[in-house]
């Protein structure tokens, strides 16, 4: 699967540059004028969308993040986790000022060692909270190869350091058509659980968890979109209305200001599929409409996320500035009067 890969520098390697080339890029970003961004809130959410893709929100204090999943805390603050060493956090009480919080496993990740090539960074995070506590899938694996692994983690408060393993819950090997990363966690309309998951090779996949633990409970496993081997990854479901959205990143991430890297989406009735784009091409067959994409300084916006808050549901994304270091994205989710997503 080498020719696959070839743009696929992924992710992980790319932090050891981050930290040092976001503090050189933090004047850039922030000199983007006010009334060229979004606002991180709004007094109704639109049913039309802009002309353009719009700027992300503005945000301050830590911004450099990769892969980000955020959450809405019990106590109405914010709790993001990203990819990095033994995976990153951050908070923010108003979703506009962020902070660093530690790492996630803050004396590392032992049982990751194996898919990682002794490594200690790890990738894509998805944090929910459900049943009172925080639950973090994450997965592990090495530039190119689908020898991969997906984990869960469990805490009652998110702090650095109070995650517990729960263990493996899937794990992919050089057999098989699938990589096991990339997951999310969404629970449908009837209370069932499931992961979807997938990068390259045949693509998205899902599975049925247990809530009581979950990890898998039985050993299906359904394709829910692919590219025919080609670049998608990242999905996030989420539930508005009477559909499921598939949120998918499209494309090339990891190149910096190059990464062609593109935000698209389908929605399905059900949980499991099938899901269609806006014209009706199904997303197994490569469907997918596109929300985001590469814009004046903005660069292969994707990796995204999607959660409800109080005044809008929102989409979370990272972006690579002109200096090629990597970026918090959030930016507010309208639906226009067919029912399909844009964001403002």
């Amino acid at each position: 699967m080498s020719g696959v890969w070839t743009g696929r520098t992924r992710r992980r390697g790319l932090w050891v540059g981050v930290a040092t080339s976001a503090l050189l890029a933090v004047a850039a970003v922030a000199s983007m004028s006010a009334a060229a961004a979004v606002p991180l809130a709004a007094a109704a959410t639109p049913t039309t969308p802009p002309a353009a893709y719009p700027n992300p929100g503005v945000i301050t204090g830590d911004t450099g993040a990769h892969d980000p999943s955020i959450v809405k805390t019990p106590a109405g603050g914010y709790l993001a986790a990203y990819t990095g060493d033994n995976l990153l956090l951050k908070t923010s009480s108003d979703r506009r000022a962020f902070r660093n919080a530690g790492a996630v496993f803050p004396g590392g990740a032992a049982w990751t060692l194996p898919y990682t090539g002794g490594g200690r960074n790890l990738w894509a995070p998805d944090i929910s909270y459900r049943n009172g506590r925080y639950h973090l899938y994450y997965s592990a694996s090495t530039f190119g190869s689908n020898h991969s692994a997906i984990f869960l983690a469990t805490s009652t408060t998110g702090a650095s350091g109070s995650w517990t393993s729960q263990g493996l819950v899937i794990e992919s090997n050089t057999a098989d058509d699938y990589n096991a990363i990339d997951p999310n966690l969404v629970v449908d309309a009837q209370g069932r659980w499931f992961l979807s998951f997938g990068s390259f090779w045949s693509g998205i996949k899902l599975i049925a968890l247990n809530p009581a633990t979950g990890k898998r409970s039985d050993g299906t496993i359904r394709a829910i979109a692919g590219r025919n081997g080609g670049a998608i990854e990242a999905p996030y479901i989420f539930r508005h209305g009477s559909y499921y959205y598939l949120w998918v990143s499209f494309d090339l991430c990891c190149r910096g200001a190059s990464s062609t890297y593109r935000i698209m989406v389908g929605r399905s009735a059900g949980v499991t599929g099938p899901y269609v784009d806006r014209n009706g091409t199904a997303m197994t067959a490569g469907g997918g409409t596109q929300l985001l994409a590469t814009h004046g300084g903005i660069h292969g916006p994707g990796h995204q996320a999607v959660f409800a808050d109080t005044d809008s549901e929102v989409l979370v994304y990272h972006y690579y500035a002109n200096s090629g270091a990597a970026y918090l994205g959030i930016n507010l989710i309208g639906y226009d009067q067919a029912g399909w997503p844009f964001v403002y």
